[in-house]
């Protein structure tokens, strides 16, 4: 991969992504990001300018690990993929809308999405990066921040699995109506990424669409440290 990080987002089979979505409500993108941007990016951990808020999860009940959200401006490897992702996953996004009978709409470019966030007061940015060291989980949970939310997120694993870390599967858990939870696990590669659901997806039933919400969470990491980074495509309350 010698093509700039947006050649390779446009080039990635976006149809084939969009019908795993619909199918399956999560799509796996192969090792996208290089290991350079990987390192670059895991190297800003430690630069706490570029960060607005730092989470310590076991504080909060949320797991064991630690999490850091960027401040705008974004550095320069998120903005692409946050701009480079949400026009296809608006698609998506809209399309889903219509199953489920909505009117409302997504607008097709990132920032008139963000401009709707910030009518609502949600101006704080969201991607984040996110550090688990052995013994370290996220517990189940959606990121939703206020009342106007993406239907979609991108999480890319920055370091590699067995070298770097064992254990720290994505794990994704739907909760389908009048019916036990579904969970998948999802192992991911350096340089990978998932785009997951934030909040629901529809499912065809009997009677046309209905939702099923879904949670998401990172299961014990049993050695080593694992990075992380999350593009979230609303801004904060």
């Amino acid at each position: 991969m010698s093509s700039t990080l947006p050649e390779r987002i446009e080039g990635l089979y976006w149809e084939g992504i969009q019908t795993e979505l619909d199918e399956r409500g999560y799509a796996v993108i192969p090792r996208l990001l290089l290991p350079e941007e990987c390192a670059a990016i895991i190297g800003t951990y430690q630069e706490e300018s570029r960060f607005r808020s730092t989470i310590n999860m076991a504080r909060h009940r949320f797991g064991i690990g630690e999490y850091k959200y960027y401040q705008a401006p974004l550095p320069e490897l998120l903005q692409q993929l946050r701009e480079g992702f949400y026009p296809e996953l608006a698609l998506t996004a809209n399309r889903w809308l219509a199953w489920l009978g909505s009117e409302e709409r997504y607008p097709a470019r990132l920032d008139d999405f963000l401009a709707v966030c910030h009518a609502q007061e949600q101006r704080r940015s969201t991607p984040l990066i996110l550090k688990y060291e052995e013994g370290g989980y996220n517990c189940l949970h959606q990121d939703l921040y206020g009342d106007v939310f993406f239907p979609f997120q991108v999480v890319f694993v920055l370091n590699e699995r067995e070298a770097d870390y064992t254990g720290g599967e994505f794990l994704l858990v739907e909760q389908r109506p009048r019916a036990q939870s579904r969970g998948h696990v999802i192992t991911l590669e350096q340089g990978s990424g998932l785009i997951f659901p934030t909040h629901h997806r529809p499912v065809m039933g009997t009677r046309g669409y209905y939702r099923t919400m879904l949670r998401h969470g990172v299961s014990t990491i049993t050695s080593g440290t694992r990075y992380s980074l999350g593009i979230i495509f609303h801004d904060a309350k």
